[in-house]
C-alpha cells in the first residue's frame, strides 16, 4: 500500500502534491472543529458548515456560516488559532517546521514543494527563508498578543478573557484571517484608534509579503548601510500595495461623505476609510456594517478585494505586482515602448505575459461564478453576489450577511473560490495543465488583428 501511494505521488507534479497537502489540511481542520472539545456544550456543527469554515481558515479568508463566539470553546479557540497558521504561514512551512523538530533532512523534493508554496524563485535558501517566516509570524503575534491584551483589560471582565481575545485577535489579523471571537468583528472598537493602529499593524505585516520583510530586516541588519539594495519585487510590490491603501482610502472618504460619514467627525471618517482600505487587501475585519456604504464604495471594495495582497504573503486576489504590470504595460504600450522600465529595471516579458494570464483567467473565474451564484441564489442581489465572489476570490472575508444563508451548491463554489485564491491563480494552473510538455512542433506565424 505504502509503495502505491509512493508511485502516485511521484506522478504528481510538485504543484499537484501541495494541493493534496492542503487538501489533506482542510479535512484534519473540519475533523478537529467537529471535536467535543472544540465545542461549546450543546452546540452540533453540520459536515457542510464544518468543511466551509475548515477551508475559509485554510486560505485564511474569514467568510463563516457560524459564529465563532457561540460556536468555540475555549480549547477549541486555541484549535482554531493553529488553524489558522496553515493559511498564514503556509502548509509546507509548517510541515518544514515539524520536520527540522523531528532532526529529517530536508531534501530536493521537499525544498520545491517549500519553493512553490511560497512563491520562491529558487531554491537556494528556502528552509531559512521558512525559519525566518515562523521567527517572524511568532514575534508580531506574540507582540500584538502583549499589545491587545493589555489593552482589552478595559473591556473584558478578566485579565484572561481580555488575554484570550487579544491572543486570538492578534493571530486573525496577523494572518490576514478577518476571523474574530467578540461576535461583532471590531465594531466594538469603531471609535478606539489604538485597536485599530495595532490591527492595521498586524494586517498590513501579513500582507505586505514575506519577501518583504526578510529584506527589510536585512537592511537593518545592514545598519542602514547606503549600498544595500532592495529588489525591483520588494520596491514594487511596496509601492502598489501603499498606493493601492492611500487612493482606496480617498475615495472611500470621498464617496461616504456625503452618505454614511455625513454625521461623523473628520478623524471617525478618516479612521473608517483608512482601516477599511487596509481590510480590503485581505484583512476581512471591519469596524463597521459594510452594508451601509453607498454602491460606488461596494464597486470599489469589489476591486480592492480583487487586486488582493501581496505575492509570498498570507493574501488572495490577482495580487499587487499583477495589478502593478499590467498598469504600467498599459502605459509603456501608450507610449509606444515594447518594454516596461521601472525603477532601473526592465521587467521580464515573461512576467509580463503571466500578469495577463492571471488577470484574465480570475476575470473568467469571478464572472463564471457571478452568473452561477445569480442562478443559483435569485433571491440575493447582484451587489451582495458580486461581494460575495471578490471577497472568497480575494480571501478578504468582507461579506454583505449573505454567507450563512447560502445554499450547500452555494457554498461549494465560494469554496473553490477561497481555495483558488489561496494557491493563485499560476499553481492552479499549474494544477491543471500537469506536467509541461516542450513543443516539438512550429508552424508559420501569421498576424491577427488586435483591438
Amino acid at each position: 500500500m505504502r509503495k502505491k501511494i509512493i508511485k502516485t505521488t511521484e506522478r504528481l507534479t510538485i504543484s499537484q502534491i501541495i494541493v493534496l497537502f492542503y487538501f489533506f489540511a482542510a479535512i484534519i481542520s473540519t475533523i478537529l472543529l467537529t471535536l467535543p472539545i472544540t465545542l461549546k456544550d450543546g452546540v452540533e456543527l453540520s459536515f457542510i458548515d464544518a468543511l466551509f469554515t475548515a477551508i475559509s481558515a485554510i486560505s485564511v479568508t474569514g467568510l463563516s456560516t457560524i459564529n465563532l463566539s457561540e460556536t468555540l470553546s475555549v480549547p477549541g479557540t486555541f484549535i482554531f488559532a493553529f488553524i489558522l497558521q496553515f493559511g498564514g504561514i503556509g502548509v509546507m512551512a509548517l510541515g518544514t517546521f515539524f520536520w527540522l523538530l523531528v532532526g529529517k533532512k530536508i531534501g530536493f523534493r521537499e525544498r520545491r514543494l517549500i519553493m512553490i508554496d511560497q512563491n520562491a524563485t529558487s531554491l537556494s535558501g528556502v528552509v531559512d527563508t521558512v525559519k525566518n517566516i515562523l521567527i517572524a509570524f511568532i514575534v508580531i503575534e506574540l507582540i500584538g498578543t502583549i499589545l491587545l491584551g493589555i489593552h482589552f483589560i478595559n473591556y473584558f471582565p478578566t485579565w484572561q478573557e481580555a488575554f484570550l481575545q487579544g491572543f486570538f485577535a492578534s493571530v486573525s489579523a496577523a494572518t490576514n484571517a478577518g476571523y474574530d471571537i467578540t461576535g461583532k468583528s471590531l465594531l466594538p472598537f469603531a471609535t478606539d484608534y489604538y485597536v485599530q493602529l495595532i490591527n492595521i499593524t498586524l494586517l498590513v505585516l501579513g500582507a505586505i509579503g514575506y519577501p518583504v520583510l526578510i529584506e527589510v530586516r536585512n537592511y537593518f541588519r545592514h545598519k542602514g548601510d547606503l549600498k544595500y539594495r532592495f529588489s525591483l519585487f520588494t520596491k514594487v510590490t511596496t509601492l502598489t500595495y501603499f498606493l493601492l491603501v492611500v487612493i482606496g482610502t480617498a475615495f472611500i472618504y470621498l464617496f461616504e461623505k456625503k452618505n454614511f460619514f455625513a454625521d461623523k467627525s473628520w478623524h471617525e471618517s478618516f479612521f473608517y476609510s483608512l482601516f477599511q482600505s487596509v481590510s480590503t487587501r485581505n484583512g476581512g475585519l471591519a469596524t463597521m456594517d459594510v452594508s451601509d456604504f453607498s454602491t460606488p464604495t461596494l464597486l470599489l471594495i469589489c476591486l480592492l478585494m480583487f487586486i488582493g495582497a501581496s505575492p509570498s504573503s498570507v493574501g488572495g486576489g490577482i495580487r499587487t505586482t499583477t495589478f502593478a504590470i499590467v498598469i504600467l504595460s498599459i502605459f509603456s504600450y501608450a507610449q509606444g515602448k515594447n518594454t516596461i522600465k521601472v525603477f532601473k529595471k526592465e521587467v521580464d516579458i515573461e512576467d509580463v505575459f503571466k500578469s495577463y494570464i492571471v488577470i484574465t483567467t480570475a476575470t473568467i473565474i469571478c464572472g463564471i461564478s457571478v452568473i452561477l451564484l445569480s442562478f443559483i441564489e435569485p433571491r440575493f442581489t447582484l451587489m451582495e453576489i458580486l461581494f460575495e465572489v471578490t471577497s472568497a476570490f480575494g480571501t478578504s472575508g468582507f461579506s454583505m450577511g449573505i454567507t450563512a444563508n447560502l445554499s450547500t451548491f452555494g457554498k461549494i463554489i465560494i469554496m473553490i473560490l477561497m481555495f483558488i485564491g489561496r494557491v493563485g491563480i499560476i499553481s492552479f494552473l499549474f494544477i491543471i495543465r500537469g506536467t509541461p510538455k516542450k513543443e516539438s512542433i512550429h508552424y508559420p506565424k501569421e498576424r491577427i488583428i488586435i483591438g
